[in-house]
């Protein structure tokens, strides 16, 4: 079988396109700005964005890319049409050979731009790598140990959610009043910070061994935060010496260390060991020695 005399392949236009300095240039300035914009927009979101520039930034940044990869496919890359009219599928081995100087001259075309090549790796690597920042900037701070401490310290003055300092001579026996440690008692964490104070009696109180000098002058102060389902312990019955939580009803002793007698919660309210200073003012002598609330650590057993 023969070969028609079929032109040769070749390129329609007939440009050179081993020379486009002015293209290269311009697919150049798409990518760095593609990576500039996409740096702008990660520290925008990390700040606390701004949803006009993050727009804008966003818009370069894919624009880029999307200008650069199709100025490089239209006038980088060798342009067809290509005819070759043949009547058998095998080519002719100058054809062939002719085939494979197009592909290496196409692949010398690419590799003679590296250059615009690891600036559109660095366009589109930017890009995925701000992805990221959601997960890494919107799921909060890292919680530390917020989980196991509170602010109260030693020292801590008690107050009033008002501020109001507390002394010794503001509670009768009986009585009951939420406290905090001073200087939170407006804050965040002043769920996890209220306390319960309650005076049973008007002399020292031990309700468990090592705490000995914890209640000074009858009085007691325990987490507010029940140990069930975190509902506010508010309730103080006077005649069983018990605090109790509304929410499940769940009944504490607070003689014996507001052991639970009644009710879901599963362990004790944490204790706040207390002292009265010179001037007659409450204070804690230490935080809690338990974590308060209840305990994340103990759920699914």
């Amino acid at each position: 079988m023969t070969v028609s005399n079929a032109p040769r392949p070749s390129v329609s236009n007939g440009q050179d396109l081993s020379r486009r300095p002015g293209i290269e240039w311009l697919i150049g300035i798409a990518f760095t700005l593609s990576v500039l914009a996409t740096i702008g927009l990660g520290i925008t979101y990390w700040l606390g964005g701004q949803p006009q520039v993050e727009g804008a930034l966003l818009f370069v940044a894919l624009g880029g890319i999307g200008v650069g990869v199709v100025a490089w496919g239209k006038y980088l890359v060798p342009q067809g049409p290509y005819v070759q009219e043949r009547h058998e599928l095998r080519s002719e081995d100058l054809e062939r050979e002719a085939m494979h100087a197009s592909l290496a001259r196409g692949l010398h075309q690419v590799q003679r731009r590296s250059f615009l090549l690891r600036l559109l790796g660095a366009a589109v690597g930017a890009f995925g790598l701000i992805n990221l920042f959601p997960f890494l900037r919107s799921l909060g701070p890292v919680p530390g140990k917020s989980l196991f401490l509170t602010n109260w310290k030693p020292g801590s003055r008690l107050v009033t959610a008002s501020g109001r300092v507390v002394t010794a001579n503001d509670l009768e026996v009986g009585g009951i009043l939420t406290v905090f440690p001073e200087g939170y008692e407006n804050t965040p964490m002043t769920a996890i910070d209220q306390v319960v104070l309650v005076r049973p009696a008007t002399t020292d109180l031990v309700t468990r061994p090592g705490r000995e000098t914890w209640g000074p002058r009858g009085y007691l102060a325990f987490s507010k935060v029940c140990t069930h389902a975190g509902c506010p312990v508010g309730l103080y019955q006077e005649l069983t010496q018990q605090l109790l939580c509304p929410c499940h009803q769940s009944l504490f002793d607070v003689l014996t260390g507001a052991t639970n007698v009644f009710g879901p919660a599963p362990r004790p309210l944490p204790q706040l060991p207390l002292y009265i200073d010179a001037e007659g003012v409450l204070r804690a002598q230490a935080g809690f020695d338990e974590p308060v609330g209840p305990g994340f650590w103990e759920r699914g057993a």
